[in-house]
């Protein structure tokens, strides 16, 4: 006799677990560049770094980094308040705060980027 086993939830689990594990070597690489950068950058200054992130492949960079930070710290602040917040209208309103904020951040961090 075999029991038909009842899956209940959100399912989100091995999926935000591997987004959380991608997004962190994404983040991890992308600071090993800017590691690498600074020990061949002979002088810090505004020009220097204004060069390093004028160049349209560091734009990129910068931007799957920031992208990656954004997804990274939306999957961990979300499992927070699913876990801590039990009343459905304040996990929500939390949540919804917690979106505003993050897309507000990578606008803000784009439109910085795209200056240089």
């Amino acid at each position: 006799m075999t029991t038909k086993r009842i899956i209940v939830g959100a399912h989100y689990g091995m999926r935000d677990w591997l987004a959380q594990r991608v997004s962190a070597v994404l983040l991890a690489l992308y600071t090993l560049v800017l590691l690498v950068a600074l020990l061949f950058t002979p002088e810090l200054n505004y020009g220097s770094w204004a060069g390093l992130f004028a160049s349209g492949w560091m734009k990129v960079l910068t931007l799957l980094a920031l992208l990656s930070l954004m997804y990274h710290a939306w999957i961990g602040v979300r499992d927070i308040f699913m876990d801590y917040i039990k009343s459905t209208g304040v996990r929500l309103f939390a949540q919804v705060v917690t979106i505003v904020l993050l897309a507000g951040y990578a606008c803000w961090a784009v439109i910085t980027l795209w200056r240089v």
